[in-house]
Formats: structure tokens, C-alpha cells, sequence
């Protein structure tokens, strides 16, 4: 699969990140992880700490496929708001996925702190409603969130006119950050690689068979025998699994050069919105703006390919209209990426139905980075402990559960 065309801003941040060898003889393991990107290293990460032999391969270079991709936001909340979770899985289970992102939030500044470059940084949000008609049920997502202990409030038009350039209706919310996910997933790595797991790239699975104890995973020329298997290979796992509940698509991106200053923005807050597709924006480490967003359904190279530079254009144009007092903007980096949602609005986690050996960490949704690390905690307790008490709500095999397509930020 193709996953991406031009180029983004992080490459650009980690000249020379750490290589590693390709497989070049037969090898044994506890954990075998397919994808070295930021779910698969999570999940190294993980259970290497948790004392297992660990392999982590990949067909490309490491962390080179949709996390160089990744725009970065870590946001507790989903695209599925947690009223419509409230409707689809009962109050206890909403409110648990909800806090589970949160405490994911946490769980990955505790690991940046460790990470040179990461760039973790805490930001409040800003949930703008893109019509006056999605000022009240902005206000009523705000008292449920509320009402459940999440730090939120409701501000109308004038409220946000008096701190923005924009004056909209908005949910504005504490708790979530934004960070470098290329230096994240290379420093997790390295850090995988010290404690004792090892890493291959440009070494490719092309198929893997199974026993009672074991499952076996074959290259052009060598094999892989392993306890248990994680497939972490992203939105690529569909074309060796295809699961009903995913949706793929295309999603855009842009970064502008560096600013002064960010006028009529406090805080530099993340900010998404309402519509769907939406769009959302982030700045970074060296003070550009991330813009993203403007889905399109279609996971066809080269339809997305053609579309990028009208969606750089398209990009560009409302961050002008959002933040008229900015100088003139440019975007010094584009590029178009495959993305995943599910129908429900959850992350896939846990093991293939028909094979208890192999497990998947599918964390397909506009929080991804947040959904990879729940993922990473609960195949850890799954594999480690043989249970873990929120496997359950994102089971690989759950009932169909239906909600339009999220809109990709992460």
C-alpha cells in the first residue's frame, strides 16, 4: 500500500535517525511484532519492560510509514463524542473509554520525559462549532463531560471573540498535549533497543503459520518462531485482514514556515471543529502551524495524490480567514497520507478471532497516538497476565456498532 505522498515537516527534524540491520538468519522469541512504527513500538516498549524476548520487523525503514505522517494531536476527546459513546456502549463504558484516553495523555508525557526531542507539550483544546446551529450540542457535550468529572467548558460566540480572532460557539477543554511523533517513535525505539529488544527493518513478513505453542513468520529467506504475534503494521494490516469495521480514507496535511508570533491564539491551543470532514491545527517545537484535515473516502493513491496541492490551497485559505493579523502564510511542507477510522468510532485491540496467538493493535481513529497506547497496555496484560479488565470494549470481533467515519488528527 501506498500510505503517503509528499513530504512532511518531521523528517526534517531528525536528520540522522537510528538504522537498523535487516533480519539475515532464522531467530526465535517470545513477542514478535509486525510494524515498527509508534503502535508497534509502544507495544515493544511495553513488554520489553515487562522482562519478555521482544522482536519488532518491518518492511521499510523503521518508523517511515504513517507515523512520519502523523500530525501529533493527543486529545482525550474522540470523534465520537462522549454523548454518542453514551448511546452506543452505556454510560460505564463511554465514560471508561474517555478516561482511558486521558490517562493515555499522561502515560505518554511520563514516556517523553525520557525521549530527547519529543516534544511533549500540554495543551488545552478549542472544539469550535462550525455552524451556529453546533452551538447547542457543543453546550450539551459540555455538561455531560462536565457532569463526569472531565475539565471542560462551554463558550459562546462572544466568549471566544474576546480571546480569538473568531467569534464562534466552542467547547474549549484541559487535558491534552501535542508532541514530534517521528523523534517519539525513533526515541522509543532506541530505547527498545537498549533494554535488550530487537529491531529489523526492510525485512518483510509474507505469510506465518501457526501451532499449539508457536506461530512461525517467514521472509524471503528466513523465519521468525514466536509465541505470540502483534500485528501492528497500521492500516496496511487490511490487506492481510480485512476487518468490516474499518474504514480507509485520505486525509491532508500542511506546515508553514516558521512564525514570530502566534497573535489572536492564547496558548497556542490545539482547535478542530464541528464539521465533517473537519480541520484541525497545531503549532510546533521550531513555531510553524501543523493544518490538517479536508478527508476525502477515497483510498486511491493517485486520486489523493492529485488532490493534494488544491487541498494545500484549501488549507492555507482558512487558516487566513481563522487568523487574519498572521503574515503572509506558505506551506513549506504538504503532504497527503492514508488514514483509518472504524465504523463505531473505537480502536480495534486484542486477539484474531481464529487464532488466539496472533493479536492486533489497530488504533484506527483520529486519536490514534492516545488509542496506540491504550493498545500497548492491553495486549501487555493479555500477553503477560492472560487478561486485562478493558480488553473487552475494544475487541477485534465485537458487535458491528455504527457511526459515520471519524476525521483524522493524529
Amino acid at each position: 500500500m501506498e500510505l503517503y505522498s509528499g513530504q512532511s515537516c518531521w523528517i526534517d527534524t531528525l536528520p540522522a535517525p537510528p538504522a537498523f540491520a535487516a533480519l539475515d538468519q532464522d531467530i526465535s522469541c517470545d513477542v514478535a511484532i509486525i510494524g515498527a512504527g509508534c503502535t508497534g513500538a509502544l507495544c515493544a516498549y511495553e513488554l520489553v519492560r515487562h522482562g519478555l524476548d521482544v522482536i519488532v520487523v518491518d518492511k521499510r525503514k523503521a518508523a517511515s510509514g504513517s507515523s512520519c505522517m502523523n500530525t501529533g494531536l493527543l486529545q482525550y476527546i474522540s470523534d465520537k463524542p462522549l454523548s454518542a459513546c453514551i448511546h452506543s456502549f452505556g454510560a460505564e463504558q463511554a465514560v471508561r473509554f474517555y478516561s482511558l484516553c486521558r490517562e493515555a495523555v499522561s502515560e505518554l508525557q511520563h514516556l517523553c520525559s525520557s525521549i530527547e526531542g519529543a516534544d511533549f507539550v500540554r495543551r488545552d483544546s478549542l472544539y469550535v462549532a462550525s455552524r451556529p446551529e453546533d452551538a447547542a450540542a457543543l453546550k450539551k457535550e459540555c455538561g455531560i463531560l462536565t457532569g463526569y468529572g472531565f475539565d471542560a467548558e462551554y463558550w459562546g460566540e462572544r466568549t471566544t471573540a474576546s480571546r480569538f480572532a473568531f467569534g464562534k460557539a466552542a467547547l474549549y477543554s484541559r487535558g491534552d498535549a501535542e508532541l514530534n511523533p517521528y523523534r517519539f517513535v525513533n526515541g522509543l525505539l532506541a530505547a527498545i533497543g537498549r533494554q535488550g529488544g530487537r529491531i529489523y527493518e526492510h525485512t518483510e513478513v509474507k505469510r506465518h503459520t501457526t501451532s499449539p505453542d508457536s506461530i512461525t513468520l517467514y521472509t524471503d529467506k528466513w523465519k521468525i518462531r514466536a509465541r505470540y504475534v502483534v500485528f501492528a503494521s497500521g492500516y496496511e494490516t487490511q490487506e492481510r485482514m480485512v476487518n468490516p469495521n474499518a474504514v480507509l480514507s485520505s486525509t491532508f496535511a500542511i506546515a508553514t514556515q516558521p512564525l514570530d508570533s502566534f497573535p489572536d491564539w492564547p496558548h497556542r491551543c490545539l482547535i478542530w471543529e464541528t464539521a465533517r470532514p473537519y480541520m484541525y491545527i497545531r503549532t510546533t517545537a521550531d513555531n510553524r502551524i501543523i493544518a490538517g484535515g479536508f478527508d476525502e473516502r477515497t483510498n486511491i493513491a493517485e486520486e489523493r495524490n492529485r488532490m493534494l496541492p488544491h487541498k494545500a490551497s484549501m488549507l492555507l485559505e482558512k487558516l487566513h480567514g481563522m487568523f487574519p493579523r498572521l503574515p503572509e502564510l506558505r506551506a513549506s511542507y504538504s503532504w497527503a497520507a492514508a488514514f483509518g477510522s472504524t465504523h463505531d468510532g473505537l480502536p480495534m485491540i486484542g486477539p484474531h478471532p481464529s487464532s488466539p496467538r496472533c493479536f492486533l493493535a489497530l488504533g484506527y481513529g483520529g486519536n490514534g497516538t492516545v488509542y496506540s497506547k491504550i493498545a500497548a497496555s492491553i495486549l501487555s496484560g493479555l500477553i503477560v497476565n492472560g487478561g486485562h479488565p478493558d480488553a473487552e470494549l475494544f475487541r477485534v470481533d465485537r458487535p458491528s456498532r455504527t457511526l459515520s467515519p471519524a476525521s483524522s488528527n493524529q
